[in-house]
């Protein structure tokens, strides 16, 4: 029997909607947060941009920091944290001293992509060589920073030390999904925004995967486009800010998130059209019986451990409608 009723989390990149400012988008931040959190949801992750001025998520760890300090129970962390960006001992302390004031809270998704542009890259660029490579050796460096004492080198994080910050792997090619493996980490997918390789990122990770402190088995999440709402024709038409938020990458265009159009068509042309969809088709979308008929036929294809949803919707409560929508579907109600 396929299993659709599955931990579900929440991937948040902390947009900037039309007609509010950087702090209103905070504000909206620790709100989904909390909704999400009295809802049943698991984990609550935010993205890491940067040089991008219609999302706030630039300083990562100090959001997961304000997130921890408004929630009481929901798990926070990074999804991910872009390790060529960063010194695994900075990141350590960091999450180390979060780990410290809000135990057993916290996780750490790491990604090995700047998450920005090449310029921006190297402004934020701690050495001149290129860190993407050195993103297994980082990976491993920041598990002996949280382990035990006698694991440690001369230098230590401290807060960190035996914190046993849990790390995920976070992947969005199948690069990722072998070091994952090999590490024997959870991995996680970023099917939102680059499905290519989701079906041979999974099959590799799950093939390969070798037993580890960390984890027993495969531990595959997948993060997708969740639109939710009471009916399929709401849905259609909410679903246009999304494809005006992919249309902005496409373009590299710098709108803030935008309230839902009648025609994206007077929006796009078929090229532009087409690359948008091809960067958002894993999305649930539509009223609960249809999302419930999607998430059913993903599950019986990947069946997947755990499901992270981000939901591009300009309506904030519209947004936590979608978020309910989802958590009942996977309850069974």
């Amino acid at each position: 029997m396929t299993n659709i009723n599955i931990p579900v989390s929440v991937l948040n990149l902390a947009p900037i909607r039309k007609g509010q400012n950087q702090k209103d988008a905070i504000d909206a931040m620790v709100d989904l947060a909390q909704t999400t959190e009295k809802m049943g949801y698991k984990r609550y992750w935010i993205a890491e941009h940067h040089n991008s001025p219609t999302l706030v998520s630039s300083a990562t760890s100090i959001l997961i920091k304000h997130t921890l300090e408004h929630t009481e129970k929901i798990r926070v962390g990074s999804g991910g944290v872009m390790l060529p960006n960063h010194s695994p001992l900075v990141v350590a302390e960091q999450f180390g001293t979060m780990a410290t004031i809000y135990p057993n809270r916290l996780d750490l998704g790491l990604g090995r992509a700047p998450g920005t542009d090449m310029m921006t890259a190297s402004a934020l660029r701690r050495s001149n060589n290129d860190s993407v490579y050195t993103f297994p050796n980082d990976v491993n460096a920041l598990l002996t920073y949280f382990g035990l004492m006698e694991r440690q080198g001369y230098v230590k994080a401290y807060p960190g030390v035996d914190t046993n910050v849990p790390i995920y792997i976070l992947g969005s090619s199948t690069d990722s999904a072998y070091l994952a493996a090999k590490l024997g980490l959870p991995y996680v997918f970023a099917s939102h925004f680059a499905p290519r390789y989701m079906e041979e990122a999974i099959s590799i990770y799950r093939k390969r995967f070798e037993p580890s402190k960390y984890l027993s088995s495969p531990y595959m999440m997948v993060c997708l486009n969740v639109i939710a709402t009471d009916t399929d024709e709401e849905a259609k038409r909410e679903i246009t800010t999304m494809q005006q938020f992919f249309l902005n990458v496409v373009r590299g265009s710098q709108n803030p998130l935008q309230p839902p159009v009648e025609n994206m068509d007077e929006l796009w042309n078929p090229h532009e059209k087409e690359m948008a969809q091809s960067m958002s088709s894993v999305t649930l979308l539509g009223s609960k019986d249809t999302i419930r008929k999607q998430l059913t036929s993903f599950q019986e294809k990947y069946n997947v451990d755990e499901l992270m949803a981000v939901s591009y919707i300009y309506d904030q409560e519209k947004q936590k409608r979608s978020y309910e929508i989802l958590k009942e579907v996977v309850d069974g109600k």
